[in-house]
């Protein structure tokens, strides 16, 4: 990594958390795994975590994966995001999760696990190499307000995206996000520059769930990171930010 790649990198994280706290977000990064299940069990109304991000069902630290926090004034979880690195070397994503899928299927949307897979997008047969996942995306209803509105979920993606690129370098990046947000075009709020409808398909070749996957190459993935980080709003609105939002937001 060159030193210019570098200083970049630093400049734009730091116009990100800087964007960030004055909406009223302090953010946390780390790869203690054991740490992000105690915050994630502190999220309110959510189910429990999933597996790939548990240290407990999955072998997760500092060498394959890590997560961004954010929290409230009051030292409450307000956003959770996750990334686990994926060694694809020789196989496919779709082959993968076809070997991993009870890791991936939204619990109880089939009746059979173990004869439920993913099927539909294209990527599915080229992905490989160094994978990074990407899931967890959440920002809660309550408390922060409007961040979401205002641009958030694109600067949580964003700092994402840019120590994923200094810690692992990935030839690839994936996630799921489910129909109704797909719809919207939530992949554009996430960053991301490809999205493919995709279903789950259960014993009896039924539809259990439709999810989209969004992916990037890393030629993609440079690419956005490229652009100039986009402020969330200028000092004088920031205060706007503090509204209530309608609804989570949500990538898993």
């Amino acid at each position: 990594m060159s030193a210019k790649s570098i200083f970049g990198t630093a400049r734009n994280v730091s116009i990100l958390i800087r964007d960030l706290e004055a909406a009223g977000m302090r953010v946390e990064v780390g790869d203690d795994f054991a740490l992000y299940r105690n915050y994630r069990n502190a999220c309110a109304g959510r189910g429990g975590i999933s597996p790939i991000f548990d240290a407990a069902s999955s072998f997760i630290d500092e060498t394959n994966g890590f997560w961004i926090c954010g929290f409230n004034g009051s030292d409450e979880v307000i956003h959770t995001q996750a990334v686990r690195l994926l060694d694809l070397s020789g196989i496919t994503l779709g082959k993968h999760l076809d070997m991993h899928r009870h890791k991936y299927i939204v619990p109880d949307t089939t009746p059979d696990p173990d004869l439920t897979f993913f099927q539909g997008p294209e990527a599915l047969k080229t992905v490989s190499g160094s994978v990074g996942y990407c899931g967890d995306f959440w920002l809660t209803s309550l408390g922060l307000g409007g961040p979401r509105s205002q641009g958030a979920t694109t600067l949580l993606s964003r700092l994402l995206f840019e120590i994923l690129q200094q810690a692992f370098s990935p030839d690839f990046v994936f996630a799921f996000v489910p129909q109704q947000l797909a719809a919207k075009g939530a992949h554009l709020r996430y960053g991301y520059t490809h999205c493919e409808p995709g279903r789950w398909i259960g014993p009896d070749q039924q539809v259990t769930d439709e999810e989209y996957m969004i992916w990037m190459s890393a030629g993609d993935i440079k690419n956005v990171l490229a652009r100039d980080v986009q402020s969330v709003r200028p000092a004088g609105q920031v205060a706007a930010i503090r509204t209530p939002l309608a609804s989570i937001d949500s990538v898993r």
